[in-house]
């Protein structure tokens, strides 16, 4: 991938662009925001750290969004000493950024910013599989890390989604989890499984560094340097005909965005949990 440009230099905006330098997820990674020279000042202390953690991969900084109309990939993180982009001020800049970059993939990092999602699939009619977030990817990691722990096993041996609205509607298929291969359903009783789901929505919201990791690992998928699916808010299905809202799925994903919508294995508890966290 030649490059991304991650909007905002907040905490999320910075670690994700220390992130992606360091795993090469392009070859230049750009940092904007206009607060002063906060961008510029992040962009070279990260390029800096290049000679001592073995990366190469160039940075820039700015205070324009339209240096952003170049890149494949562009990435709505967190204001320099702000929120994350979210409400009407999300809104603009999705909607400018759809008219500067019409063929860039938007990814929301933020795991505020489901809303801003489904509203520009509403409003502003941004294909679904162009705009969707990858804060979900972030708890199915500590899901997994929960499960590992309680299996005595590595968090790597562990394959598990998350789905819903999180944190009170997450919804783990797990049907379709296993653990080094094995279904994880073979084992871990019930009892042990429904102990988990309830610690699982604890673990929201993600801090900054697990956002940028999970939005890194995305972005990897997309540039074609991983071929695994992922947890992220997806926009409803507006011609599927009933009213839904975002929300988490899993999904497989490529350079033009979300390739696909993978159905997963649920029970009929989970089904209908599934189904009451997206219905408006």
């Amino acid at each position: 991938m030649r490059e991304v440009a991650i909007i905002g230099a907040g905490e999320l905006g910075g670690a994700l662009a220390h992130v992606a330098a360091r795993r090469g997820a392009a070859r230049v990674v750009r940092l904007v925001d206009d607060k002063g020279r906060v961008a510029e000042g992040k962009a070279l202390d990260i390029a800096q750290a290049g000679p001592v953690e073995g990366f190469a991969t160039a940075l820039a900084g700015s205070t324009d969004v339209a240096t952003a109309a170049g890149a494949e990939v562009i990435v709505l993180a967190d204001r320099a000493g702000g929120a994350e982009w979210q409400g009407d001020e999300a809104m603009q800049l999705i909607q400018r950024l759809m008219r500067s970059a019409p063929a860039a993939v938007l990814l929301c990092a933020g795991a505020s910013q489901r809303d801003a999602i489904d509203l520009a699939a509403r409003e502003l009619r941004v294909p679904r599989t162009r705009l969707f977030g990858s804060a979900p990817e972030a708890l199915a990691a500590g899901a997994r890390a929960l499960v590992a722990l309680a299996a005595n096993a590595s968090p790597r041996d562990v394959a598990l989604s998350v789905l819903g609205v999180p944190p009170a509607q997450t919804v783990i298929p797990w049907e379709d989890a296993t653990l080094g291969g094995y279904a994880l359903t073979r084992v871990m009783d019930e009892l042990a499984r429904r102990r988990l789901a309830a610690r699982v929505g604890a673990l929201w919201p993600p801090g900054p560094y697990a956002l940028a990791t999970a939005a890194a690992m995305v972005i990897d998928a997309i540039g074609g340097r991983s071929r695994r699916t992922a947890s992220c808010f997806v926009a409803p299905d507006l011609s599927a005909g009933r009213r839904t809202r975002a929300a988490a799925m899993s999904v497989r994903l490529g350079p033009a965005g979300i390739v696909e919508v993978i159905a997963p294995s649920l029970s009929v508890l989970e089904q209908v949990a599934l189904d009451n966290a997206v219905q408006v």
